[in-house]
């Protein structure tokens, strides 16, 4: 579940193991690519956290992250 939490969404994905967690990054990645908006995000072992928020709109939840945030959870 995505929370809203000082202008991001954040969301924690745990995996099986590492090599999950980085292909799930990979599919991120070319969704993000695909939507012209890309995340913070950052990876330990199984977990992947991400944080969205649009910078060039003064670093708030726009329209954008929301979007990002759905394509995510659809992977």
């Amino acid at each position: 579940m995505w929370k809203e939490k000082d202008n991001k969404l954040t969301r924690t994905f745990e995996f099986e193991n590492f090599v999950e967690a980085f292909a799930f990054m990979t599919k991120v990645a070319f969704a993000a690519e695909a939507l012209g908006h890309h995340p913070n995000w950052s990876n330990v072992y199984n977990k992947v956290t991400i944080e969205l928020t649009t910078h060039d709109e003064g670093n708030t939840i726009t329209e954008k992250d929301r979007k990002l945030a759905k394509a995510i959870d659809k992977l």
